[in-house]
């Protein structure tokens, strides 16, 4: 569904877990590419919480996620916070 990637920050600067977005072209046009980034943006958004402040992640969706239901953008999200918060 997507690639990601999670940095942990050496400083944390109090200003919270970060989301990072790449949507490449072969996705499609601007409208699936930005359609994608605001679904992400809003599983993040309700997922945040879970996620200590020191970790940036970015997130490189593939084709799959145009289609794929929001609770299934979540739990891959979730699982991604979960393996950050492992380290």
């Amino acid at each position: 569904m997507f690639a990601a990637f999670c940095l942990a920050r050496p400083d944390e600067d109090g200003g919270g877990a970060r989301l990072g977005l790449t949507v490449p072209r072969a996705i499609g046009g601007s409208v699936d590419r930005n359609r994608i980034k605001r679904r992400l943006r809003e599983a993040f958004r309700k997922h945040r919480a879970d996620l200590h402040p020191r970790w940036d992640i970015v997130l490189n969706p593939r084709r799959t996620a145009l289609a794929a239901p929001f609770a299934d953008l979540e739990r891959a999200l979730r699982k991604v916070i979960e393996q950050c918060n492992q380290r």
